[in-house]
């Protein structure tokens, strides 16, 4: 496909989260995500700091389990890619299934993989702007 087609389609950012990475299920997670038809645009592997972790949860500040999702999120290094595609923000989310693997879907990420709320493998964007924001803490040079 050129690529100037992929710029023009929907884009959303993916996280595997620690968990994902010690447990070896990076290429697991990627491939469920390209045999859907989306496509990896970019792609790095990093151990986040408290600074970028506050940043990306910020929207969570005032939760219960923010100070343990930011604990959790910079313990270790994690994938951080942006996924390209018609549809890709809801359709990245139904493959990765509902947040407590205990709700999710048997066939998604976390129903097939997941352990706890918390520890739940993947972040994908909810939204567009979300999606441009997350993006954009992660790739800042990735052009538009």
């Amino acid at each position: 496909m050129p690529e100037r087609a992929l710029e023009m389609k929907e884009r959303t950012l993916l996280l595997i989260k620690p968990d994902g990475v010690d447990r070896r299920l990076v290429g697991i997670i990627l491939a469920r995500i390209e045999r859907k038809g989306y496509h990896i645009v970019a792609m790095r592997m990093e151990k986040i700091d408290f600074e970028t972790a506050e940043k990306h949860y910020a929207v969570h500040r005032n939760e219960p389990f923010y100070d343990k999702l930011i604990k959790y999120i910079t313990s270790g290094r994690l994938v951080a890619a942006v996924v390209s595609g018609e549809g890709c923000i809801g359709g990245l989310r139904y493959i990765m299934g509902g947040t407590d693997p205990l709700e999710a879907a048997p066939g998604t990420i976390r129903g097939d993989y997941a352990t706890n709320v918390t520890m739940n493998l993947v972040h994908g964007s909810d939204t567009p702007e979300a999606a441009e924001r997350e993006i954009a803490l992660f790739f800042p040079d990735l052009p538009e």
